[in-house]
Order: structure tokens, then C-alpha cells, then sequence
């Protein structure tokens, strides 16, 4: 398990800083989508490592460092995890057998108990001496912000990668033995990409821009 109980040291070492991107972030944010079928290729354990620790460079609710990620390369255990996903259903639809055949599962969990615990410290209670009331639950939004990390992390490494939601693998936890208090939200599936079936979803059109982005208050024109 890559813990954000100890903060990345390799992800510079080995990419030689922000400076040394192997392309613009520009491209990176453009070239990323979710692809749901890879080659057979292996990907290597260092780059496995590197974009797992890109979690860990998301932002943390008051440094609460309460996401996880868990890298499955076993090809049992990864079979297990598209069996229990139903993936033969996927296959039956005319899908490719993307879960089972991606050379990496990463499973990003988070502890909704760190972040409750970090908040109930002397400097992060309220006026009041007691816990914030939690109008957004911020566990959530930084286990979604790591996920985002990785997915433009693999993107960035020539690699392609794909998320199957914990409700289609609501025994996951138990799967990847997980302790108690941290909550999986899915599996980042990572690997060379392949010709993949285009989503029926992605013929949704696109909202207009004017409707999604504001300026100085919402625009109700």
C-alpha cells in the first residue's frame, strides 16, 4: 500500500523535478480520457510507483494525509476483481475484457476517520472549541483530486487508464485487506492503451460553455 502517512520522495528523484515533464500539462489534461481495453504489455514497477505516488500530490484537507492507494499486479487478484465486476457482462455487451486484462489495478482508498480525527486537533477546531460540521465532506473531494493525479500521472508516463467505481466491487475492501476505516472509491485500471469500444455516454452532447463557466457571480442571462 502507497500511504499518504509518508510523503513522495521518488516521484522527483526520478522525473528530476516539475521542470522535466515528459510532455506539456496542456497535452496531458487533452490527451486523457477513459480507456476501457489495453495490450498485454506489462508496465513497469518503477512507473507503476511513480504514478501511484502522484496521489499523494493532491491536496489534503489540513494535511490530513488520509488517501491510500493500494497497486494490484497479481493476475489472479486482478481477476478476481473483473469477476466480481461482472466483467463477463461487459464482455456480452460487445466490451473488451479491459479490467482483467490491464497489468494494474490501483485501488484508491480513504479514511473519513483521519480527516475527523485531524480536525478535532487543538488547531483546527472552531471558535466554539469544537469539531467543524462538515458542510462538504472533503475526504471525498480529495480522494476524487488523487484520483485525477493518477489518471493524468499514467497519461503523462505514455500510458492509459480507465476507473471502475467501488459499486460495481462493493467487496473490494476486503479484496486488497484494507484496515479498518479506510473506504475504497475504485479501481484505476493502468496499462498500454488498445482500440477500445467508444462509450454510448460520449454521445451526450457537451453543456455550453457559457452554462458551466461564470464570472464574478452566476449568469442567469
Amino acid at each position: 500500500m502507497v500511504s499518504s502517512a509518508a510523503m513522495p520522495s521518488l516521484v522527483d528523484e526520478r522525473l528530476g523535478g516539475w521542470q522535466s515533464s515528459r510532455m506539456e500539462f496542456a497535452e496531458v489534461l487533452a490527451r486523457r480520457r477513459m480507456v476501457r481495453n489495453y495490450t498485454t504489455d506489462p508496465v513497469a514497477a518503477d512507473v507503476l510507483e511513480v504514478i501511484a505516488e502522484s496521489a499523494l500530490r493532491a491536496p489534503s484537507a489540513g494535511n490530513s494525509q488520509a488517501v491510500a492507494v493500494v497497486v494490484v499486479t497479481d493476475e489472479a487478484l486482478r481477476a478476481e476483481i473483473a469477476g466480481l465486476a461482472d466483467e463477463d457482462d461487459y464482455v456480452s455487451a460487445g466490451f473488451d475484457p479491459w479490467i482483467s486484462r490491464a497489468p494494474a489495478h490501483l485501488v484508491l482508498l480513504v479514511s473519513e476517520k483521519v480527516y475527523r480525527d485531524r480536525y478535532s486537533e487543538p488547531d483546527k477546531l472552531g471558535p466554539d472549541g469544537v469539531p467543524i460540521s462538515w458542510p462538504v465532506p472533503y475526504w471525498w473531494v480529495d480522494a476524487g483530486a488523487a484520483m485525477m493525479a493518477i489518471l493524468l500521472a499514467a497519461v503523462d508516463n505514455g500510458l492509459a487508464a480507465g476507473f471502475l467505481g467501488v459499486h460495481s466491487v462493493p467487496e473490494l475492501a476486503s479484496i486488497v485487506d484494507a484496515p479498518d476505516g479506510y473506504t475504497p472509491i475504485g479501481v484505476i485500471t493502468v496499462g498500454h492503451p488498445a482500440p477500445d469500444r467508444r462509450s454510448s455516454s460520449l454521445d451526450r452532447p457537451r453543456r455550453p460553455r457559457s452554462t458551466v463557466i461564470h464570472h464574478e457571480h452566476w449568469d442567469r442571462g
